[in-house]
């Protein structure tokens, strides 16, 4: 198990701003690798009501779970690798793998044996190091619906901040209240059920 603390910058584009910091930053489409997330909640979203979020990522052939709760204007991102079987019976079944994350978990008073599998959302990524950050560029895809969007990792939130601000201002890309990609995930979802 890890953990560590998350301050990200994030920005929804549209697909000519997105092409546009491509061309800015020298990105091919050979610089961009794909990984999937795999989303995990109660069915009354117990996790979501709590502002967490669980996940199982898949990348390079590799599996990790990893649970994200806030803390301040950072998350607490929790991580466990797990194996190729864990996840595939998670995917199957929706029964998940112990561990520390179980046991985090429980502290919120959920089972984890009432999560279940809620789906995946694909993402095409390049990445960058910029400044004192990683820049990173998201072309992502779920429930038949695609977005893009701008990320710059950071140790320090200030400095993060104004580097991201000055970025998106010399692009002249608006900044956008940007919801992190679960929160998109369970927007669509739940418009889709909506409409149903």
């Amino acid at each position: 198990m890890s953990q560590h603390l998350e301050i990200e910058f994030k920005n929804l584009l549209i697909e000519s701003e997105f092409d546009q910091l491509c061309n800015a930053f020298g990105i091919t489409p050979n610089d961009f690798f794909l990984q999937e997330n795999h989303y995990f909640d109660t069915e009354t979203f117990a996790l979501k009501n709590l502002h967490s979020a669980l996940r199982i990522r898949e990348k390079d052939g590799s599996y990790e779970m990893t649970l994200k709760q806030p803390s301040g204007q950072e998350l607490l991102e929790t991580n466990q690798i797990i194996s190729k079987d864990e996840a595939a019976t998670a995917f199957q079944s929706g029964k998940l793998p112990g561990g520390p994350i179980e046991a985090i978990i429980k502290q919120y008073g959920i089972s984890f044996s009432d999560l279940s599998y809620f789906g995946s959302l694909k993402t095409e990524r390049a990445e960058i190091n910029f400044r004192q950050g990683l820049l990173v560029l998201d072309h992502s895809y779920y429930l038949n619906f695609e977005d893009f969007e701008l990320e710059y990792e950071v140790e320090n939130y200030e400095a993060g901040l104004k580097i991201f601000s000055e970025l998106l201002k010399e692009h002249v890309i608006p900044m956008r209240i940007t919801n992190n990609k679960i929160q998109r995930f369970y927007e669509r979802k739940s418009s889709l059920q909506e409409d149903s």
